[in-house]
């Protein structure tokens, strides 16, 4: 895929990993681009019944998802260039911008590899990068929670083609997720 351009769309199945189910599926829709900024919105539901508004950077880090902000961005995104070994560190100031919440994250992002990957949408040649972090509530700093997030991105269509997520707080299991793309396209 070419550079990101208003129409780009990529649809994920969201299954929960510990119950095995399905449990969501959502369309993100690129709406606007900047030489700065990609602008997405976010379709959930089988029904696509509920909308939100992402903005990312050109690396794909969020700066606001819906109600959540980020400072300077999520550091969830993609560093290019990418090459096996490279790592890149992380800290992040998130705030909820509707309830006043705010939480403090800091990590390192790590590509580990390259690997042929198969989902539903097709067979892609993807870095496997893997993400540690720990975030905590700002008013509760002694409630740290740890992310293991591993991404497969594909530079073909400049996106995550696999994303699993596992979250312990107080070091119980507390998510454990997989978004994996379904199908991708871009507007004719």
């Amino acid at each position: 895929m070419e550079d990101p351009h208003p129409g780009d769309t990529w649809t994920y199945e969201i299954s929960d990993e510990i119950s095995g189910k399905v449990t969501d599926r959502r369309t993100d829709t690129i709406t606007d681009v900047s030489p700065a900024e990609i602008a997405v919105r976010s379709s959930k539901g089988m029904e696509r019944e509920k909308a939100g508004f992402n903005l990312y950077d050109r690396n794909w880090n969020a700066k606001t998802t819906d109600v959540m902000k980020f400072a300077p961005h999520s550091g969830l995104g993609v560093v290019q260039p990418l090459t096996v070994g490279a790592t890149w560190n992380f800290k992040v100031d998130q705030t909820n911008t509707e309830k006043g919440f705010s939480w403090k994250w800091s990590g390192q992002s790590k590509v580990t590899g390259e690997e042929k990957l198969t989902t539903k949408a097709g067979t892609f040649d993807t870095f496997k990068i893997e993400t540690n972090y720990t975030f905590f509530p700002v008013k509760n700093p002694g409630r740290k929670s740890e992310a293991v997030l591993q991404t497969w991105y594909a530079p073909a269509i400049d996106h995550w083609v696999l994303r699993k997520t596992v979250i312990r707080t107080e070091q119980m299991v507390r998510v454990n997720s997989k978004v994996e793309l379904v199908s991708y396209g871009r507007k004719n």
